[in-house]
């Protein structure tokens, strides 16, 4: 028998070793100390030794191998990984905490902590090249965030500024494959100025290059969750990622995306502006929509992703998770009173929301764009829904572009991950006039229209007050496929509103009548008289909606409702896909 033992041990401990184990398994032993060739120690079996049974022989040769430790070997491969996790120059380590940023590593411990990161591929991508470049400036693996395990990526903007090249993207591109192998979300930590221009012949326009990312990131699409945070200013290509994900979330004062970095604008439009007032957290978020959270800090964005990805499932052939449920944070009592009884009084449906959905569970995107119609994940009684809700408290609930949009990406992204749906309708319609035709009021309500018209998780419209024009049908109203139309007390459904339509319709025979107080008073009798011909008691004894729901039993209502219809099924045509995007 040989036995090899680690490096260090004494002639005396080897001589030790050899006498036991040729006394135990009645063989002669050599004992080598480390990587010698020559035994240190060797022992004949004694005469009347009885050798010992294979288990026993295999828990002795098991502790003798636990003797046995690294070789140079592998103690310069740690030397090397240590110096590739040091990422790129010390000066621009530096510079991240002038700018409020943790080094990648830090970050990623800060997201996975110490133990979550599984494995970590690509780590010795341009290993050989006399640049300093470890890892080629982009690190990717797989982690247990928050209890499920992710695909993810991140930059090192220490290394050429998170710039990208061909190892980089190679190592981007199988991540993005093996996910969709594995149907695990992804997560994008992106802090990149694009890619490397004086190296684009290697990645650029390949079948495998750069540009395979949005190929990839569209094969994702609606499969698994996309999730991309942004930690300083990615630019160019770099700028696709966030905008294809399926949620993004800045970080103020820190975050910026734009299709080109300030000193191109000004080259190419004589512009002269900043990073930030070009494509900031504040530009994304209020103005252009793509951004979908801003947060305060990194920590906060962290705390952020956490709490959206409980509401999602890891793709698109699971449901959401669900919790114990919990009473709303403020009594349904108090919600038929929330509600005003004149149509064209605002309040904030938030209020309405609190009341119905578990407590402090509702978590709303784009909260500063399109605030005319709020959007958020919620829970009743423990279930995961998408809220679609008019707000009168903003521009009195009507439907403006911005909202138009937000409401179809939000109902879309709700659908391909199975969530259940919750419209809240409480609007005079589509916006109408010259300024939003401009900016294509009919183009962004038909993508409202057409993904709730495509949506076939199941759908609860609850009529508030007034859902009046074509806002009945973007709320999914009873033509739309809703497994329930409901209403409360305070509803009313029209083509326009009273005095919209006692305008359009009397206008001449009200301005025959001379006298101001009998116009006014005939004007004020047209009114009650269309009233009542809108308001939802008509339209529950005509069966057009479903129920009329005192409103303190609005969240028992739609508790019922949802668990009821959860496993229900429905089928789009059989086609290859529609139109509209």
């Amino acid at each position: 028998m040989k036995v090899r033992i680690s490096d260090g041990a004494t002639e005396e401990e080897a001589s030790a070793i050899a006498g036991a184990l040729a006394e135990r398994f009645g063989d002669d032993v050599e004992v080598f100390v480390g990587d010698a060739d020559e035994p240190a120690a060797v022992e004949e079996a004694p005469e009347d030794a009885t050798a010992e049974t294979p288990a026993d022989a295999g828990e002795v040769a098991a502790a003798v191998e636990d003797e046995l430790g690294p070789t140079d070997r592998e103690d310069a491969l740690w030397t090397e990984i240590e110096e590739i996790l040091e990422g790129g120059p010390e000066k621009y380590k530096d510079r991240l905490s002038e700018q409020g940023k943790l080094f990648v590593r830090d970050r990623i411990d800060l997201w996975f902590g110490d133990d979550g990161m599984l494995f970590e591929d690509g780590k010795f991508a341009e290993f050989d090249n006399e640049d300093q470049i470890p890892a080629d400036g982009l690190i990717t693996g797989a982690a247990d965030f928050e209890g499920r395990d992710v695909h993810f990526m991140a930059n090192d903007f220490t290394v050429k500024a998170g710039s990208m090249a061909g190892k980089g993207v190679e190592k981007f591109l199988r991540m993005q494959q093996r996910a969709l192998k594995t149907a695990k979300p992804v997560l994008y930590l992106m802090d990149s100025s694009g890619g490397r221009i004086d190296q684009q012949t290697g990645f650029f326009a390949n079948r495998e290059g750069i540009g395979k990312y949005y190929y990839n990131h569209s094969m994702l699409s609606g499969r698994v969750p996309q999730v991309c945070v942004l930690y300083g200013p990615c630019i160019a290509g770099a700028a696709y990622t966030p905008v294809f994900a399926d949620f993004t979330v800045m970080v103020e004062g820190m975050s910026a995306m734009a299709i080109a970095s300030p000193r191109m604008v000004k080259m190419v439009t004589g512009e002269d502006i900043s990073m930030q007032d070009l494509g900031g957290a504040h530009v994304h978020a209020e103005e252009s929509g793509s951004a979908d959270l801003v947060a305060e800090d990194e920590e906060h964005a962290r705390e952020l992703v956490a709490d959206l990805v409980s509401y999602l499932p890891n793709n698109s052939d699971e449901k959401p998770p669900k919790t114990e449920g919990t009473p709303p944070k403020k009594s349904p009592k108090g919600i038929d009173e929330v509600i005003p009884q004149e149509p064209n009084r605002g309040y904030d449906i938030r209020d309405l929301i609190d009341r119905v959905v578990d407590a402090d569970s509702f978590f709303e995107l784009q909260p500063d764009y399109g605030a005319e119609i709020v959007t958020g994940y919620a829970r009743i009684d423990g279930r995961t829904v998408g809220i679609v809700a008019n707000n009168p408290a903003q521009r009195a609930g009507a439907i403006f572009p911005d909202a138009a949009e937000k409401a179809a990406e939000f109902i879309w992204k709700s659908d391909a991950f199975n969530v259940p749906l919750l419209y809240l309708a409480d609007t005079p319609g589509f916006m109408a006039g010259s300024g939003v035709e401009k900016d294509a009021i009919l183009e962004k309500g038909k993508k409202m229209i057409y993904a709730t018209s495509s949506a076939t998780v199941p759908k609860q419209c609850v009529v508030v007050r007034k859902a009046y024009g074509a806002g009945i049908y973007a709320m999914s109203g009873p033509a739309y496929d809703p497994e329930s139309t409901i209403a409360l007390p305070s509803g009313e459904i029209a083509i326009m509103g009273p005095e919209a339509a006692i305008n359009a319709v009397y206008a001449n025979k009200l301005n025959d009548i001379d006298d101001p107080e009998e116009r006014a008073e005939r004007e004020a009798e047209l009114r009650e008289e269309y009233r009542e011909d809108i308001d939802v008691h008509r339209m529950a004894s005509e069966v057009v909606i479903d129920e009329i729901v005192p409103p303190s039993t609005l969240r028992e209502e739609l508790e019922n409702r949802f668990a009821f219809y959860e496993t229900v099924e429905k089928d789009l045509p059989d086609k290859k896909h529609g139109t509209v995007i």
